[in-house]
């Protein structure tokens, strides 16, 4: 039986520029940064440029202006990740920029209006949505909320909040943060009220950037358990992890004018967005042998997630205002070099599922191979469905198809090859009592027959070992699923 390769995919990126806001207006700004929707292209050009120096160009999987809606980031890019973790993939969805960005507005938005609701609270809607709609599946929704403020992890949905959490590695699981609490929730109506809880606790601050900044990393983890009944009449689970992470904002504290101990934080945040930064350098570089994941506990917890078990996407923020050109070009440059990262996502199921799925795969490759040999017939195949018991009760439609194939196979593979013999026996004779032909073309007419003669015997060898390994695969399916 083949084993299966895990495939790999690019973490996928873009980019989101806000509209220029009243003071950049008010002082006067010029506006920097353009973007070409159509082809994923954002071009900055430099204030201070030299006569003729050109403006730098950068291609993402996708872009959006200052003009772009909630929902058109959203059902474009965010919705097919979440359909992939309803499925059992692990998920990813990170907002890297510099402070007054628009990452917060983008994970989260305005959640009166209905508008304006960002990454998460759309997320939720999808989420619950596709399960009330569902049918024949069971699911459990878990939440869970935490903060990574100054290099200490703390659980935003604790009531002790000065408890610091420690991070854990299990062989089989990965990284984890031992004791975080987690909530099951039935509803949006639940998992908002989860959320907004944690919300309440996070660590912001005023800053010259922002009125509201995040002085700290947020993860927002919903883990999707789904129990469905298999063609082996057995329950199957899959667990889908989404992690909703709201990085902290990149600044130069010139510029943030922070002072007491907001310089500190500021510290710290860039020391783990820079350990950010040299895990992706690490990953697209093809030289190294060792990925910092270590320097930093959000680098820790996105392990799986850069260059591992895990669909991702990045959604860089920038301002359009040439105050922040190098911020600006910094932030370009990060997920541009963020594209290059090679994840290889499978989905978080059972051994047994993989193993059934292999099976199943590997029956259906040999019977087509069997089929085009004239081994099976399709339309006996079809009937057998119909098979009746000694008693009169119906069999269980795969074991009564899976029955007939072997005895198909023998009988099939017996009568094919004696009627194929048979056949070039008579066509030889023929050949021989044919008064017409000339010597030498009754020997070589002959000479192809005995060739053909070969051929079928190679043949016979070849379907009997087809036929050998079919049956095979086909008791090791039924002694692993039908009892």
């Amino acid at each position: 039986m083949c084993s299966k390769t895990k495939s790999s995919e690019a973490l996928k990126v873009v980019v989101r520029c806000r509209p220029i806001n009243r003071k950049e207006d008010a002082a006067g700004y010029d506006r920097i940064v353009s973007m070409d929707i159509k082809l994923g292209q954002v071009t900055i050009r430099n204030p201070r440029a030299n006569p003729g120096e050109l403006p730098k160009t950068f291609t993402f999987d996708a872009v959006y202006d200052a003009n772009s809606k909630q929902a058109d980031l959203y059902d474009e890019t965010v919705r097919p990740l979440i359909d992939s973790v309803l499925q059992g993939f692990n998920g990813t969805i990170f907002a890297y920029g510099q402070t007054g960005t628009g990452k917060t507005y983008t994970m989260q938005g305005l959640w009166a209006e209905a508008d304006k609701r960002g990454v998460i609270p759309n997320s939720f809607d999808h989420i619950f949505t596709h399960i009330s709609r569902s049918q024949n599946q069971q699911y459990l929704v878990r939440a869970s909320y935490l903060e990574i403020y100054q290099e200490e992890i703390r659980d935003l949905l604790c009531k002790d909040q000065t408890k610091k959490l420690e991070l854990k590695e299990n062989p089989e699981s990965g990284v984890y943060i031992k004791d975080l609490s987690s909530f099951v929730t039935k509803n949006v109506k639940e998992i908002e009220h989860v959320m907004n809880l944690g919300n309440q606790a996070r660590s912001v601050a005023c800053t010259n950037m922002n009125e509201y900044s995040s002085r700290s990393h947020t993860i927002f983890v919903i883990t999707i358990e789904c129990s469905e009944l298999g063609v082996d009449g057995e329950e199957h689970i899959r667990v889908g992890k989404l992690n909703l992470v709201d990085l902290a904002g990149s600044e130069r504290q010139s510029k943030s004018g922070v002072n007491g101990e907001r310089p500190k934080e500021a510290s710290k945040i860039n020391l783990s967005l820079s350990a950010l930064g040299n895990v992706i350098s690490a990953l697209v570089d093809g030289r190294s042998t060792h990925i910092p994941y270590r320097d930093s506990k959000l680098t820790r917890l996105l392990q799986d997630s850069l260059g591992g078990n895990a669909k991702t996407i990045m959604v860089a923020t920038m301002g359009p205002a040439s105050h922040h050109f190098d911020e600006t070009l910094s932030t370009l440059r990060f997920a541009n070099r963020a594209k290059n990262i090679k994840n290889k996502p499978r989905i978080n199921e059972d051994p047994k599922d993989t193993l059934l799925r292999e099976f199943q795969e590997e029956i259906a490759r040999l019977k087509a191979q069997l089929e085009k040999r004239g081994m099976l017939s399709k339309k006996r195949r079809r009937n057998s469905r119909r098979k009746k018991s000694v008693d009169g009760d119906n069999v269980p439609e795969t074991e009564a198809e899976e029955d007939n194939d072997e005895n198909l196979i023998e009988k099939n593979v017996g009568n094919y090859l004696k009627e194929q013999a048979e056949r070039l026996q008579q066509e030889k004779a023929a050949i021989q009592d044919d008064h017409s032909l000339l010597a030498d073309e009754k020997i070589k007419m002959i000479e192809e027959k005995e060739k053909m003669m070969d051929d079928l015997t190679k043949e016979q060898k070849a379907t009997e070992l087809l036929a050998v390994k079919f049956k095979v695969i086909l008791k090791n399916f039924l002694l692993n699923f039908s009892n």
